[in-house]
């Protein structure tokens, strides 16, 4: 049994570690090779640019250059970005804390709930790294000033969730995905009608293993609230995947079945492609794969979905994202340098926050995409 359980152990830590570094590796060689291939071109139609050899950034003008490139977010938001400076600034909660309680967009709420969260995380990871005993000092002022504030009780639960997902293999992980699920039910309180404390403990549901029936009983409360929330979605979907507590056939029924139910103007087509994308195999020994019918039918599904989905949806950089990423795969590259001008400047998404360095695996892509038009 001992000698079983240590094979496990190890295929486990090959499966998680080694196959997916030997895949980055390679992804890395072949986007770098791209991009030197890139500069030897002239300025690309439509940039007005060519490339250099770190990793595809611009020497002209067109393209953000890789060290300005924002990976805290997927897509342009002004407002928050100008609120969350204020607020770093002076460590006064009220900036963003006025700006969440006047954005009633589901999707948007959500997206900058997570954000102003990411952004107290790193505070506090940049503090801790520093020897302070203190870091996100505006967050936990919010929290003590304005208890009964849903935004600040949203943004303090999603904050716990990343703090308890940046180490897993902490012993206090599940006791903050407890205090997390606590504050969630306060924020639903406060908030009967957001389904923002829900999509939070979608994440939180995935933390502590819920059973499928209660996990179905959560989905329940954000489907009732607002059904073709994207966010909520891209948030169910990894519960249902493989890698946690279901399989690659009920993730894929999952997506289908929101993509073939999808209101017009949503974003829910595209769901598909990212169930696609969090079942790829560790190692991918030919690009045909990504010409073949169930990536192809994805893909289209996913250019469909922000072709006609409502303007301004907050959540439509996302998908974008992730289509650059198959489509440069694909060999599509004149489609995938139209998602790099929609993009372009910002990397806070899917894949490139899965990689150690965001702006530089977007780079790369980006040379390519760029130089196979």
């Amino acid at each position: 049994m001992e000698a079983l359980l240590l094979l496990i152990a190890l295929t486990a830590i090959f499966g998680v570690v080694v196959l997916p570094a030997i895949r980055r590796r390679r992804e890395r060689q072949e986007y770098e090779r791209a991009a030197a291939t890139a500069d030897a071109q002239t300025a690309a139609p439509g940039f007005g640019v060519s490339l250099n050899k770190e990793g595809g950034a611009p020497t002209a003008t067109g393209l953000v250059p890789v060290d300005q490139l924002d990976v805290r977010l997927p897509g342009p938001d002004t407002a928050l970005v100008i609120a969350l400076e204020e607020t770093k600034s002076s460590q006064n909660w009220r900036p963003v804390g006025q700006l969440l309680a006047l954005t009633d967009d589901h999707e948007l709420r959500w997206q900058r709930v997570q954000s102003l969260a990411g952004a107290g995380a790193m505070e506090l990871t940049r503090a801790r790294a520093a020897g302070e005993t203190l870091g996100a000092r505006w967050l936990r002022d919010w929290r003590a000033e304005e208890p009964n504030d849903a935004g600040g009780c949203q943004v303090y639960a999603q904050f716990l969730v990343w703090q308890a997902m940046s180490d897993p293999s902490s012993a206090d992980h599940r006791i903050i995905l407890e205090e997390a699920r606590t504050v969630c039910g306060e924020a639903a309180a406060l908030a009967p009608d957001d389904p923002t404390p829900y999509v939070t403990e979608l994440l939180i549901a995935r933390g502590l293993s819920y059973r499928p029936a209660d996990f179905e009983a959560l989905w329940g409360n954000v489907v009732q609230r607002d059904p073709a929330h994207m966010g909520a979605h891209l948030a169910a979907l990894p519960y249902w995947s493989e890698k946690w507590h279901g399989s690659r056939k009920q993730a894929d029924a999952f997506a289908t079945a929101a993509a073939s139910s999808a209101p017009e103007g949503s974003l829910l087509a595209a769901l598909p492609l990212f169930a696609v994308y969090d079942h790829l195999p560790d190692v991918q020994l030919s690009p045909g794969m990504y010409q073949g019918a169930v990536i192809q039918d994805a893909i289209e599904a996913a250019q469909y979905a922000v072709n006609t989905v409502r303007s301004g949806h907050p959540v439509e950089p996302h998908v974008r994202h992730l289509l650059l990423c198959f489509l440069v795969r694909a060999e599509r590259y004149a489609e995938a340098a139209e998602q790099v001008r929609a993009i372009d400047g910002y990397v806070g998404a899917i894949p490139w926050v899965d990689g150690e360095n965001p702006a530089a695996e977007y780079a790369r892509y980006r040379a390519v995409a760029i130089a196979g038009q």
